[in-house]
């Protein structure tokens, strides 16, 4: 993976993990360890992409589940789209991880407005990708207001409660697993 996506997807990793942790401690049982993986991996087939065009939820839900681990897969596959959202229902791990992934523009933790506005912008076109867009929005939105009905603070402190020493210490870690396996390889 390239090092923007790695450290994309360590981001939403820390917002996904955040999240679940907020939703626990307010009296959901959410898996975490499913979530961190699935937030770490989400963009597994991205760096791929970049060069065929491929859907990479999609790619990188099948390359998880080729390789044994379906749950994960199916929160991967979701993170662009999710396959079945009810707000009156419990929130769900692919909705974790899909908010917490419309929450990281880049590297950065940003309102759900500035990343909507992103995406669109960057992959609107006319007719039928524009309208799934515009539908990812309203979903999103709707996504944001029922993980925040039971969260101790507002969607808008986000960031407050992210503890920037935790994105420094995972991206040098990241950092040192790589030279250390460029080192074996040299």
């Amino acid at each position: 993976m390239l090092d923007n996506i790695v450290a994309h997807s360590i981001r939403v990793c820390q917002v996904a993990t955040l999240l679940t942790d907020s939703l626990n401690t307010n009296g959901h049982n959410l898996d975490c360890e499913l979530i961190r993986v699935a937030a770490l991996l989400h963009d597994i087939t991205k760096t791929r992409s970049i060069k065929t065009s491929e859907n990479h939820a999609r790619t990188g839900a099948d390359y998880l589940r080729e390789r044994g681990f379906p749950e994960v897969g199916d929160i991967v596959g979701q993170h662009v789209n999710l396959a079945d959202f009810h707000s009156e229902r419990d929130p769900t791990p692919a909705e974790v991880v899909n908010y917490a992934d419309k929450r990281v523009l880049h590297d950065k933790v940003v309102s759900l407005e500035e990343r909507m506005d992103y995406i669109m912008e960057r992959y609107s076109g006319s007719g039928k990708l524009g309208n799934r867009l515009e539908q990812m929005r309203r979903e999103v939105v709707e996504i944001e207001n029922k993980l925040f009905r039971t969260i101790s603070f507002p969607a808008a402190e986000l960031t407050d409660h992210l503890n920037p020493d935790d994105f420094m210490n995972e991206m040098a870690m990241f950092q040192r697993i790589n030279q250390d396996q460029l080192d074996t390889f040299a």
